[in-house]
């Protein structure tokens, strides 16, 4: 994938829920963010991505349900497609979260909501290949399933990125907004020295 195919994935995913919110603010209502759960939005807002992905980069849809959310037909790694598993969320900073800590190529993106429109921008971007649970040096951490104390629901099975797999996604930013992100306050973890391509070797 080309920074051009991401570049214009993420321009029309910010279009398209920029329109979504823009019709119903005219027509009276709120903006979809103030309907729904922000994890719920978050999702939403991946689930754009990938589509735009799909149709802007070498990058196609898997099979509904199935890892990774993209794969790659024209480009293999030990004989299977490429795959490419998306995450948007309003958490900057947070690292990677999944429902499975699969290995493989993982894409986060990092955005901000308006109130009151309900527009919708990205300011941080970052890909990492990162190790699965079950691998001896994982970059996941299993958090585990949440009950509400308020709502009484239960939260699905979720991974978290450890420090170092955070690091890892961190060191391959690829899109960082400096006027949203203070990244030079981040702890960094990592077994080898800071990467050349890192936001870190230009501090």
């Amino acid at each position: 994938m080309k920074v051009r195919h991401l570049e214009a994935a993420i321009n029309a995913t910010q279009e398209l829920v920029g329109q979504i919110n823009a019709g119903l603010v005219a027509s009276g209502a709120k903006p979809l963010p103030q309907y729904i759960q922000g994890n719920n939005f978050s999702g939403l807002v991946s689930n754009v991505l990938c589509d735009a992905l799909d149709e802007h980069s070498p990058f196609k849809h898997n099979s509904d349900q199935a890892y990774p959310d993209l794969i790659n037909p024209n480009a293999h790694e030990n004989g299977k497609p490429a795959g490419l598993e998306v995450k948007s969320t309003v958490q900057i900073g947070k690292g990677g979260e999944s429902h499975n800590g699969h290995s493989g190529w993982h894409l986060v993106t990092c955005f901000q909501v308006e109130p009151a429109s309900g527009v919708v921008r990205f300011v941080h971007i970052m890909v990492a290949v990162l190790n699965g649970h079950a691998h001896p040096q994982s970059d996941w951490v299993y958090v585990g399933s949440k009950v509400n104390a308020t709502t009484g629901s239960r939260r699905t099975e979720t991974y978290n990125t450890t420090l170092t797999g955070t690091t890892k996604l961190r060191d391959g930013t690829v899109y960082l907004d400096p006027g949203v992100v203070d990244f030079k306050r981040w702890r960094q973890a990592r077994s080898g020295p800071i990467p050349p391509y890192s936001i870190f070797s230009k501090v």
